[in-house]
Order: C-alpha cells, then structure tokens, then sequence
C-alpha cells in the first residue's frame, strides 16, 4: 500500500508570512496516510513522485479551472451566540450582553438544545470553509462536552473553552467560584481524554468585569499547570474599559489585570484590543500575547475601528475572528473584507495609507496568521511539508454562483474575485486533516 493517499494537481494559494503570498502553478501536493502534505512540487515532477511513492494515477484530482488554499481559521467565535446572527445589532456590548447575549446562553443548560444548536454551527462552519474555529462555549459543563463531541463527530479542528464568569452577572447565568474552577478542571479533563487530537481545551474567562481577582488566579494556576491556552476579550468598548479601571484601580491598564492574574503570556488570545493603550501594546509585544480583530463585530455593535497595521508593525500576532454574534457573519471570507474595510477606514482616519491591509494579507490574516496567533501554525495554515492537509478546493465556475469568471480572467483575477465576491457554493471540497469533511 502507497503511502500516499491523496494528489491534487493545479493551482495553489498559500503565504508564507503577511508580506509572502505564493501563487504555485501547475504543481502537484500529495497527502499521506497519517493526513499530512507529503510532498508539494511542481508538475514536471510528477512521474518521479509516482515511482517514489508508487501511487496510483487514478488518485489524482486535477484542480481545473479551480484552485487549493489552506483551510480558515477563526480565531473567535461564540458557537451559542450562532442563534442569534442577525440580530440584536442596535445595541453597542455592555447593553447588548444583557438584552440579547446572557438569556440566549443561559438556555444551554438543556443538553437537546446545545446538540441543535452546534450541530448546525459546525456543520455551517465546514460549509464555509472553516475548518478551525476557536469558541467560546458557556458556564454549562454538560453542553460544552456536546460541542467538543459534535466538532469530533464532523471533523473539524477546534479549540474550546468553558466560560467562567462569577461576578456582574444575571441571577440564572452565573456561577460560584468553586462551581466554576471545578467545572473548568473537568472540561479540561474531558478533552484531554478524546480520542483524537483535533479538539484541544482552553482556559476562557469570559472578560475582567464578569471575574472576580480569585477566579482570575485559579484559572492562571489551571493554565499554567496543565499548559494551556487562556481566551478573553479586552478594550473592546469605551465604557467596558472605563469599568475595568473602576473595578481595578490598583491596575495600570486593563491588560495589566490580567497580566497580573497570570492570565496574559505567548499562549493567550486575546478579542479585539481597540482601545489599547502604548504600554499595553508593548506589553503584549513584550509577552507574545495575540489579538483576534474581529472588523464585523466592531463595526455591528459600533466598538471602533482597530488600528490593525499598527499592531502588525510591532510584530504583534494578529489573527482574525469572526465574533459570532457580535458579528453578524460567519464567513470567514466576509471577515477578510471587513478586516480590509477597517484598514481603509483607519487610514482615512489617520491620513495614512500604510494602515490599509490588501487581500493578500487579509487572506494570510485568515488563515496562516489565525493559526499562529491561536498557536497552531506548527501545524496548520498553510502548505508547508507535514503540516496536516487542512485546505479548501475552491471553483469559480459555478452554476448559480456568487460572481462570473471570463476567459480574460487569469487564475489569480480568479483567486481575487473568490476573496471579495465569494461564499460556500465556491467550496467544492473541504478538507481537515486529510480526510474530506464536505
């Protein structure tokens, strides 16, 4: 039996860094049994690949007038907020939370409803070509696990977290601190024993106002102790970080809270980081933090407008987050227009054109960058030799699809129309670590 599994000839879009878009033409990718990229070269390499590794020709797909990228990566979404995409957008967050976002979370306590409800958003994320998405679940243990067993029955890749909130928070969706670390060092351990490695856990307070200081130290002991993730959300909103300072006068800043529970080091991602200030950029620079800028969200609940470009500069990792519902959108396609959108409202802002972001690094943005920024880019994000084959085979020509194509256009007018015009019916396969998921 040949160790290769899979062949794709054609087109391949991929980055190497933000400013390393590669186009590889007329080259051919091969996936081996364990669902990593074996080999990717060009096609006049073929006939010695095929004596190599004594793969059969029937095996080969040819892209065609398509094209290979890497799979998405969402570096931020809420899977119980999915309910409400779409609506509730006339509130900016602190009203928001408390109209629509609490009650429609504080309905996952029953179990039937959590499996409805995720089961629809991950399979909708696959659709779309999401094939990694870091969530934010709710306080509810029981409907957690159903997340983590519903993105390993589909096959997608997925980080996730059981929120924590103790404080500041309605009567029928809080918890103890004692429920909260209790229920947190049980997910982490319900993770840890999946049979696969495709779901990882991590440590998610949901924001500072709604964790008091001693959860915040319990959670950074847990994460420290078992070496995880840790997930948040800062600065996202002015009154949000007016009162953090009121709740933490003793802090510096609102990252300085969290630096100081043990909550902000090289494996945190951290939700959008508007309003950050010199010193808590630096200090994110200084600890290897990460931000998911989430430019749909910003936009709905009327947050701001990130200067994106300003934290790339300071070799910041930056990874893109749909924000569900936040967001209105879950396309993580929508999300690079908007990120690109952001960059053009800022430098009109600023009068200067260096913060704009083009497609190239919207798209590196959403897939290399979210990997790195969720630390995943060791095995995800692009097509780098046995990092595992997560990738999308994308047609343009499509009955009934979102945009035309023309003879004149070459494949990389193509790939530029996908980026801007495109949605699911442009996605013919998806892929998650070597094996077919659509």
């Amino acid at each position: 039996m040949s160790l290769i599994t899979k062949v794709f000839k054609g087109d391949f879009f991929h980055t190497l860094g933000l400013k390393k878009f590669q186009h590889l033409s007329n080259h051919v990718l091969g996936v081996n049994l364990y669902g990593k990229i074996e080999f990717l070269k060009p096609i006049s390499e073929l006939d010695e690949l095929r004596n190599r590794y004594k793969f059969q020709e029937s095996i080969i797909k040819d892209l065609g007038n398509g094209f290979m990228v890497p799979g998405f990566v969402d570096a931020h979404a809420h899977a119980p907020q999915s309910v409400n995409v779409g609506l509730g957008t006339d509130l900016p967050l602190l009203d928001w939370l408390i109209k629509y976002t609490f009650p429609t979370e504080s309905k996952f306590q029953e179990a039937d409803y959590a499996n409805l409800v995720y089961s629809r958003f991950v399979k909708r994320n696959l659709q779309q070509g999401t094939t990694t998405t870091c969530y934010f679940g709710t306080i509810h243990l029981d409907s957690c696990k159903i997340l983590v067993d519903l993105c390993t029955k589909y096959g997608q890749r997925a980080i996730i977290g059981k929120v924590n909130m103790n404080r500041n928070s309605p009567d029928n969706y809080i918890e103890t601190t004692s429920d909260s670390i209790r229920d947190t060092e049980a997910f982490v351990e319900y993770v840890k024993n999946q049979p696969t490695d495709l779901v990882e856990p991590i440590i998610t307070p949901r924001f500072v106002p709604t964790c008091d200081p001693d959860l915040m130290y319990q959670l950074g002991e847990i994460a420290k102790k078992n070496d995880l993730r840790i997930q948040s959300h800062v600065s996202e909103n002015k009154d949000e970080v007016a009162w953090v300072k009121d709740l933490h006068p003793e802090c510096k800043s609102y990252s300085d809270v969290y630096y100081k529970h043990g909550l902000l080091n090289d494996k945190t991602i951290m939700a959008h980081g508007i309003y950050l200030t010199d010193e808590e950029r630096k200090l994110y620079q200084k600890v290897g933090a990460s931000i998911a800028h989430c430019a749909n969200s910003n936009f709905t609940l009327s947050s701001g407008c990130l200067n994106l470009r300003q934290l790339l500069d300071m070799g910041i990792k930056v990874g893109l987050g749909t924000d569900v519902s936040g967001g209105y959108a879950s396309s993580m396609l929508q999300c690079i227009r908007d990120t690109i959108i952001c960059s053009k409202a800022k430098s009109f802002e600023t009068q200067d054109k260096h913060n704009e972001i083009d497609f190239r690094e919207g798209f590196h943005l959403a897939t290399l960058g979210s990997a790195k920024s969720i630390g995943l880019d060791h095995k995800i994000g692009n097509f780098e030799l046995y990092k595992h084959f997560d990738a999308l085979w994308v047609k343009t020509d499509v009955e009934n699809g979102p945009f035309d194509s023309f003879n004149t256009d070459s494949i990389e007018d193509r790939f530029q129309k996908w980026i801007y015009l495109g949605d699911d019916r442009n996605i013919h396969k998806t892929f998650v670590n070597g094996k077919q998921v659509k």
